[in-house]
């Protein structure tokens, strides 16, 4: 089975199921503590209320917008903080889980939080709402359901990892910070 064949389907289990990784080159998001001697600090936290078509606006157009936002204060936050390097991939993995949070969980609420710690960048979403994540084949031409795919091989590719925590409630990504961060 390819990894580009596969899809993530909250609820479903499958025989051909892929889990996302529980592990990491570093500690979940949750366990993070600082290095002796460095300044390891937390990027940014930011809360997203969701509408779900309350005050008469499209919920899902309003949301849309809101993860929009989020994305660009990232950009400011991740440049401020001297990881441009990261930022195309970071912001990808973020659009990624915060639009997956979304549609799939039916909260009222996601937080997202970017922290740097042990020479990673950890992203995590919160959206709260427990979930069985299985990740399950796809068809060609099918449209969608391969975001958390791209976020598991993006952190690969930064030596980091991708994983959910709390039952589902909680999706995280490491990135490797190169040199340049670290210092």
């Amino acid at each position: 089975m390819d990894a580009d064949q596969l899809a993530l389907v909250p609820g479903r289990s499958n025989s051909d199921a892929v889990a996302p990784r529980r592990d990491t080159y570093g500690p979940a998001p949750a366990e993070v503590v600082s290095e002796p001697g460095r300044s390891d600090s937390n990027v940014m936290y930011e809360r997203l209320t969701i509408t779900n078509g309350r005050s008469g606006v499209s919920g899902c157009g309003r949301d849309a917008y809101q993860i929009a936002l989020l994305r660009r204060i990232a950009a400011e936050r991740l440049k401020h903080c001297g990881l441009q390097a990261l930022q195309d991939d970071a912001l990808l993995i973020v659009t990624e889980l915060l639009t997956n949070a979304l549609l799939h969980s039916g909260t009222t609420e996601i937080h997202l939080k970017l922290s740097v710690a042990r020479g990673f960048l950890h992203i995590t979403v919160i959206d709260g709402v427990p979930a069985d994540i299985a990740l399950v084949p796809t068809g060609e031409e099918a449209e969608s359901g391969r975001g958390l795919i791209l976020v598991a091989a993006l952190a690969q590719d930064h030596g980091g990892a991708f994983g959910i925590s709390n039952g589902g409630a909680t999706a995280w990504c490491t990135l490797a910070l190169g040199p340049e961060e670290r210092s």
